[in-house]
């Protein structure tokens, strides 16, 4: 089995950079994923943080060398707009879910709004059961549809903005919060909705940005797949450094950019060198090009740069 595996001929094209998909509601993101990776007959594709099938939104794919920047997206803030259903909590948070709680509360806007300020900031979130994270080694949500008990740890997350927008009827309102990596809307909805002495839990979600990537850069699945040509498709992709627009940039010689391609440090400590790291400081990631492009994702440290992932482009 061994040395089959290891002379299998690698299959796909290889394709490099960023495609932002608008995902429709009612399919995984990891079949999102597999549908777009077999349009452009591409090697090799991952996404950058997944959102449940019932949402829609921005969903960014990485192929090929862009794999080795999905952190950086993961990492980066986040906007979402949901609707949140006062009055019942299920046990996913969201609609798919079986209803385990009701009340006829109703908040006023005035009590959102009071209610707000509290999950603003790091605060301590805890996760929804039906969820991906791991719990001795088994997902939380195959727990939890085989009846399993399931104990969910609060962890801390970070939330930059969380407003009410209006209700669009007596039972639903809708909010647009930016938020940082970790964040569960689902929980969001579920704790201000018993924060304001009701429940609750999400009906819709979209998101809107991701890292750098907003609704602008991106394209509909049926686009896509109208689009059908392997050369049109590939006008679709984002260069790979489309990912790293919030970390320095380091412009490297000719010579500096093979030392680090063959994987060795490159000293920054020349007095030429002041001025091309005057903005980075020691710890810093950075991204290093040459004028043929990206380079590799390097490291400042004590007067040189070292590579964490050279970009093979």
């Amino acid at each position: 089995m061994t040395g089959n595996k290891g002379g299998r001929r690698r299959r796909g094209r290889a394709v490099n950079g960023w495609l932002i998909v608008d995902k429709p509601s009612g399919i995984t993101s990891t079949n999102v994923v597999s549908r777009v990776k077999r349009l452009f007959d591409a090697a090799k594709a991952g996404h950058g943080g997944t959102l449940d099938p019932l949402a829609t939104g921005l969903l960014p794919i990485a192929f090929g060398e862009a794999t080795k920047t999905v952190a950086y997206v993961m990492d980066g803030m986040k906007t979402y707009q949901f609707g949140l259903r006062f009055g019942q909590r299920t046990d996913t948070d969201d609609a798919e879910g079986d209803v385990v709680a009701e009340t006829d509360i109703r908040p006023s806007v005035a009590e959102i709004n009071a209610a707000l300020p509290q999950f603003i900031g790091e605060i301590q979130q805890t996760p929804p059961v039906f969820s991906a994270i791991k719990i001795d080694g088994e997902r939380a949500y195959n727990l939890a549809r085989a009846k399993k008990e399931v104990k969910m740890q609060p962890r801390t997350i970070y939330i930059d903005d969380f407003k009410f927008s209006e209700f669009t009827d007596s039972d639903n309102a809708t909010f647009m919060v930016t938020s940082g990596k970790g964040a569960y809307m689902r929980s969001l909805a579920r704790d201000l909705a018993q924060a304001v002495g009701s429940e609750g839990h999400i009906a819709s979600l979209r998101r809107l940005k991701v890292g750098p990537f907003t609704e602008n850069d991106a394209i509909s699945l049926d686009e896509l797949e109208e689009i059908g040509q392997i050369a049109a498709l590939d006008a679709q992709l984002l260069p790979v450094a489309a990912a790293l627009d919030d970390i320095p940039a380091l412009t490297l010689t000719a010579i500096e950019a093979s030392r680090l391609r063959n994987g060795q440090p490159v000293s920054m400590l020349r007095k030429v060198d002041l001025q091309r790291i005057a903005d980075i400081t020691d710890g810093d990631t950075v991204l290093a090009k040459s004028q043929d492009g990206p380079v590799a994702l390097v490291r400042y440290s004590a007067g040189e740069i070292r590579p964490i992932r050279v970009l093979n482009l």
